[in-house]
């Protein structure tokens, strides 16, 4: 049987997509979302918030892509002092990030505005940009003397849990053959994390061994489902949308 499953084209999926093959389609995040709610994608890989806002929505329990601590790639560069933030841009990619951003903010008493980021190469122009994902690593690479606030190792120190920024996405009665393709490509990337290290082309094989399996991690477990549910308690305070408990199906 064929399915549909929809995938970003981050370096931090590859793990989680290993062996899909002809049933794998990567598009950009915003569009993951759209495609699934549409019916045109059996399953994708989303963020944790398009789960927690949409009731027909289920995670696919024991998988995610998570940080206990720092996760590098999901920051704000920033020019100012934290506290003295006026305006942040945002990466246009982001939807679990910014509403991360939201609760660390409303957590300290910070109340910065928001702007979209227009475009990447703008960013490095930009007092305080919110990045995520493979641009946020181009640009820390890019531009290391400038600060960073790591907003998994944020969390950790306010939470003392791990951050799930996306999980597997089904659609409410999702096939179980399509539960275990998702599994067992799981367990396949968690096997085969050498190679794909290895044989990845982005960045520097030194980079990848640290951030794959290590400032990323694949494992939803009891502390990360903790963390979910501690993060939909408080982003409710922080939107106007109606945010749902976790829904997870083995």
């Amino acid at each position: 049987m064929t399915f549909r499953i929809g995938s970003v084209h981050y370096l931090n999926a590859l793990p989680l997509t290993r062996g899909l093959g002809k049933d794998l389609v990567r598009l950009a995040p915003s569009r993951l979302a759209t495609e699934l709610h549409a019916g045109r994608l059996d399953a994708a890989l989303l963020s944790i918030t398009e789960a927690l806002f949409h009731p027909s929505h289920q995670i696919l329990d024991g998988i995610g892509i998570l940080s206990r601590g720092p996760v590098y790639s999901v920051g704000l560069a920033h020019r100012q002092p934290l506290d003295q933030i006026q305006r942040i841009h945002l990466d246009p990619a982001s939807c679990t990030s910014v509403n991360l951003l939201r609760v660390l903010l409303h957590q300290r008493g910070w109340n910065p505005s928001f702007e979209s980021l227009g475009s990447y190469s703008d960013a490095a122009s930009l007092d305080n940009v919110l990045l995520i994902g493979n641009p946020a690593i181009d640009f820390r690479r890019q531009h290391p003397e400038r600060p960073w606030w790591d907003l998994g190792q944020a969390w950790f120190e306010s939470e003392q849990l791990p951050f799930t920024y996306a999980v597997w996405v089904l659609r409410q009665g999702s096939d179980p053959a399509l539960r275990q393709l998702l599994r067992e490509s799981a367990h396949r990337g968690s096997v085969e994390l050498p190679d794909i290290i290895r044989e990845s082309t982005g960045y520097d094989a030194t980079f990848r061994a640290a951030y794959l399996g290590g400032h990323v991690q694949y494992d939803l477990d009891s502390p990360a489902r903790e963390g979910i549910r501690r993060f939909a308690q408080q982003l409710r305070g922080v939107t106007d949308r109606e945010v749902y408990d976790p829904r997870y199906v083995d």
